[in-house]
């Protein structure tokens, strides 16, 4: 059972703890047991949907209950991101049979594993980020759930772990809003950022797949990824001695492994006054591939490239999004190599991802010399025009021709 993890709440001193609105209780909500994964690439996905009345109604419902307004006691308007506790979290846990049966909300707080757990001691573990936010009328909206449920399965195929079943994922992204819909921000104000995590938490001394798997669900509201706002032009320097992955290697997978080692350049960047890291290919040590987590996007003209999925970058679902986005507004976008020679002579640099949404690149430094972009002060015009299309759609405030946006009924 998921209680089975859970371990008395402890005070965190690196965050911050809002305090709890008034809001009815949410009690633990079971799941039927799913069809065990068979596997990942072979599964079919069935899509949630719901009728256009019932979810208009219910829309209507959720932008006038008390429960999913905003906490008036919390200061949405000095987000940053880092941590806040929140109140609850999904979890679910399953053999490995894939059956993550008796999910539920559990208060959010410390879980509890042995010191033989897999993850602990061999790394079995990926994980996603999403986002919620508020619509202006107050509805809640999720974007492109199933995608990211996707690359979960993805994920955990390559991690040998049995998958979350794509409605078990999106019920756990569900409930994990609903039960924390306070601390959504109000429109404009932030996002609630949502965090699934898969590990293989059960105890195993030899080399090998756990015997039992966690899937958890936590969330936190956020501000900007960078310091200095969401759209100033952040500094990158491209890193010529480590590489973030190496063909045949895990660079594709959001498995947690991936981004503890790239702090190392990353810190000594950050002393240096760049936000962030630019990498090459670990081959030819010559075609850039991505920031240590965000894609990246190089426009000359009307043309827009961006490095092709080949297993060492992350299927970022923003850079979907923008590929598809930027394609509609008349874009040539190509997914080809990108060498740094190209990326020098670009008229303007963006890098996109789920934390950072769509950030200007103001410059770049390679080999000790500067690149700087328009005037590094403010965001190039087809950044601009790609970020205020994508977050339309994101928030509800722009029509939603592709289908991304997903809202969060109230049950």
């Amino acid at each position: 059972m998921a209680s089975s993890l859970l371990g008395t709440k402890t005070s965190l001193g690196s965050t911050a703890r809002a305090a709890a609105p008034s809001r009815p209780s949410l009690a633990s909500t079971r799941l039927p047991t799913p069809s065990p994964f068979a596997a990942a690439a072979a599964r079919s996905r069935t899509p949630l949907q719901t009728s256009t009345s019932t979810r208009t109604r219910a829309l209507a419902e959720s932008a006038s209950s008390a429960a999913y307004a905003p906490n008036p006691d919390f200061d949405f308007d000095s987000l940053g991101f880092g941590l806040t506790e929140t109140d609850e979290m999904w979890v679910a846990e399953s053999g490995d049979d894939g059956a993550y049966a008796g999910g539920g909300m559990n208060a959010f707080g410390p879980i509890t594993v042995s010191p033989a757990a897999q993850v602990i001691n061999y790394g079995q573990s990926i994980f996603e980020g999403m986002k919620a936010q508020r619509s202006p009328d107050g509805n809640i909206l999720l974007f492109r759930p199933t995608e990211n449920a996707a690359r979960f399965a993805a994920g955990a195929a390559r991690m040998s772990m049995p998958a979350v079943p794509e409605e078990v994922f999106v019920r756990g992204v569900e409930e994990t809003v609903r039960a924390n819909a306070s601390y959504v921000p109000p429109h404009g104000k932030g996002t609630l950022y949502l965090r699934p995590l898969l590990m293989g938490t059960g105890p195993i001394l030899g080399l090998g797949p756990a015997p039992s798997y966690t899937f958890l669900v936590y969330c936190s509201p956020v501000g900007a990824y960078f310091k200095g706002g969401q759209l100033t032009p952040i500094k990158l320097v491209v890193e010529e001695h480590f590489h973030r992955a190496a063909p045949g290697g895990m660079g594709g997978t959001k498995a947690a492994g991936n981004y503890s080692p790239v702090l190392v350049t990353q810190l000594s960047a950050k002393k240096e006054g760049y936000a962030d890291v630019l990498y090459l290919d670990a081959v030819e040590n010559k075609y850039i591939e991505e920031v240590s987590s965000c894609n990246i996007f190089v426009r000359k003209g009307k043309s827009i490239k961006t490095p092709p999925l080949g297993g060492t970058i992350l299927p970022g679902i923003t850079r979907k999004s923008v590929i598809e986005l930027a394609r509609s507004k008349g874009y040539d976008v190509e997914e080809t190599p990108v060498s740094v020679t190209e990326l020098l002579d670009a008229d303007e640099v963006f890098t996109t991802g789920t934390a950072v949404v769509v950030c200007p690149v103001g410059s770049i430094t390679y080999k000790g010399k500067e690149v700087v972009y328009g005037d590094a002060s403010d965001p190039g015009p087809t950044t601009m025009e790609i970020y205020d299309a994508l977050t339309s759609i994101q928030a509800g405030t722009a029509e939603d021709t592709f289908g991304w946006v997903h809202p969060v009924l109230p049950n």
